[in-house]
């Protein structure tokens, strides 16, 4: 069934479209052949032919269409084909304008599927990272990318129903609360245009000129909706006024938001204070919640709570901070208060060893990273040094802890492609390097410029090194070359930045940032611009709670931990960013290994 708001729509063409494997869409990469959608049905009784050769169906006088056995199914089509309707007469005459897309399960069931501006709207946040525009949509095919796409269509599955066309207010499992009146309101922009008397008319003209792609303008709301996604934080006061009192999709926002994320927040999983996320190669959520003794969290891609009510505890866990996937797809923490390192189970929870590992020097460690060989490195806050482990039996590389090339107060870290570790220090306003295969400090000062109260760190795709500044007064970034000097236009400020903590790269280079005192996070281009607005994103919405540290998964959703005392929650941007290989540690190693960020 096709439907423009509540009415159906009328000889509208549906096409069933497949993504392609080879090459990504994305934000910012323009539609060419390499990513385009691949059109799955054949000659048959009740399919026509358009211009290009691709075949169709059209929608009777109730909206209604039916696609039997008239196309084929590509190998992996079980969560990557789609319906792309475009024209008909919504009741106002024929709309090239009104084009509307929906999940199809044709290649895997019989599910009955409402087509309408819900569905355009939560299928094109939950596959944004993969589009370019509505017919340009793909991934590598990789292993990794069928996983991502797999897990994007479960985030779709918890924003709307496919048989009633309906926004949904909870996740299938329950935990998760969804923005229903926001889902709505952007479906009711949509209906404005869909429902006018063409491309010509205010409400295709105003959503049009408000939805552009850089300077480009669409010309259907099927890409408007795109570039909504992929530009969330633009125009939103005139998009806003396109929702009318009697919009057909209800309850609706009673007045503009701060941006158009669509951001779901999860409870459960025994959640509680979190502050360090992780995410594994199926894409489950890993998080460490350092209240009430400690206890590491799992989420399905889904947000399904898997670590039952209490999470997973034991294994010397005493206020977890840090979280990692080592290379065999184990689970590790850092105990601020434990002076260990816990190490768990990915498949049952349970801990790998009663009381941690210690040794090398621990002292109050907070954030931990590991190196392609499978060291783990812990940072020192209380020691001033760097700790090194053998994750395969969590044994000390060292002795004792490794020190000096200006750590003061470490606490952020990451390691690059060179085998290099990078410490943000915190009290030291000073970035230290060292070597992994020594433990030996590259400069015995570190790095200093533009640094104030150092946060999070992470090596971009080019081999830059960025920083979270909390700072006292201002929050701000800063970026590093791979050898240590400061970039022209750092410190960065602007996006939303208050209070700047957790911070991560995503596939397309872009830098995220978790906001601890504005509860907001920020976006900015690899080259240090300010993409979200002033206030961030999520302002008075999204469940931000002291957001801390901040993840980005393989289909491009962005997860933040809601550190808060006694906050019980964590937050998903859905189709936020660019799709990233996870875990952080996969892409140091082959196939990747290139660059410290790519995508599945």
């Amino acid at each position: 069934m096709v439907h423009g708001g509540r009415q159906p729509i009328v000889g509208a063409h549906v096409y069933l479209l497949a993504l392609n494997a080879t090459g990504y869409g994305g934000p910012g990469i323009p539609a060419s052949s390499s990513n385009a959608s691949v059109s799955l049905l054949t000659s048959a009784s009740g399919t026509a032919q358009d211009g290009s050769g691709n075949y169709y169906v059209t929608t009777d006088a109730n909206g209604n269409f039916t696609i039997t056995g008239d196309y084929s199914c590509p190998p992996d089509a079980s969560d990557s084909t789609y319906y792309y309707s475009t024209g008909g007469n919504p009741g106002s005459g024929a709309n090239t304008a009104a084009t509307l897309v929906g999940p199809a399960p044709a290649c895997n069931s019989s599910k009955f599927t409402v087509v309408n501006e819900v569905s355009t709207i939560v299928s094109l946040y939950a596959f944004a990272g993969f589009i370019s525009d509505p017919l340009h949509v793909g991934s590598s095919g990789s292993t990794l990318a069928l996983t991502a796409l797999s897990n994007a269509g479960q985030t779709l599955n918890n924003l709307y129903s496919q048989t009633t066309g309906a926004a949904l207010a909870t996740t299938q499992a329950g935990n998760g609360t969804v923005p229903q009146p926001e889902i709505n309101t952007l479906a009711n922009i949509l209906a404005a245009c869909v429902n006018s008397t063409g491309p010509g008319s205010t409400p295709c003209t105003t959503l049009f000129s408000n939805a552009k792609n850089g300077s480009t303008a669409p010309t259907d709301t099927a890409t408007a909706a795109v570039n909504i996604a992929h530009n969330p934080g633009a125009n939103i006061s005139n998009l806003y006024g396109l929702q009318t009192a009697n919009s057909p999709f209800q309850p609706a926002l009673t007045s503009a938001p701060n941006d158009f994320t669509i951001a779901i927040v999860y409870t459960g999983g025994g959640l509680y204070s979190p502050e360090g996320v992780a995410i594994d190669a199926s894409g489950n959520v890993w998080v460490a919640s350092s209240s009430l003794g400690g206890s590491i969290n799992e989420f399905s891609p889904a947000g399904a709570a898997i670590s039952g009510s209490a999470g997973y505890t034991g294994g010397g866990l005493s206020a977890p901070y840090g979280i990692l996937i080592d290379t065999s797809g184990n689970v590790w923490a850092s105990n601020l208060n434990g002076n260990s390192l816990s190490e768990f189970n990915p498949t049952t929870g349970a801990p790998m060893n009663s009381t941690g590992f210690k040794g090398a020097g621990l002292n109050e460690p907070e954030e931990i990273t590991i190196d392609p060989s499978g060291h783990i490195w812990a940072a020192n806050f209380g020691g001033n040094s760097l700790s090194e482990f053998n994750s395969s039996d969590g044994s000390p590389v060292n002795a004792t802890a490794f020190t000096g090339g200006g750590l003061y107060a470490p606490l952020g870290l990451a390691v690059d492609t060179g085998g290099h570790v990078w410490i943000a220090n915190t009290d030291g306003n000073v970035l230290s390097e060292f070597n992994t295969s020594n433990g030996q400090a590259v400069s015995a000062t570190g790095y200093t410029g533009s640094l104030s109260y150092p946060f999070g760190v992470a090596v971009d795709g080019s081999g830059n090194i960025w920083v979270a500044n909390e700072g006292i007064l201002s929050s701000s970034i800063s970026e590093f070359s791979s050898t240590g000097t400061v970039s022209s236009n750092s410190p960065i400020t602007g996006g939303g930045l208050n209070g700047t903590v957790g911070l991560a790269i995503d596939g397309s280079g872009n830098v995220w940032t978790a906001n601890l005192l504005g509860n907001t996070i920020s976006e900015f281009s690899p080259a240090g611009a300010a993409i979200s607005p002033s206030t961030g994103y999520g302002y008075l919405a999204a469940g931000l709670n002291d957001p801390f540290w901040i993840a980005i998964d393989g289909s491009g959703n962005v997860w933040v931990t809601n550190s808060s005392t006694g906050a019980k929650s964590l937050t998903e941007f859905v189709g936020a960013a660019a799709p990233v290989v996870t875990p952080i540690v996969a892409n140091l190693k082959s196939p990747y290994g290139s660059h410290a960020v790519n995508k599945p």
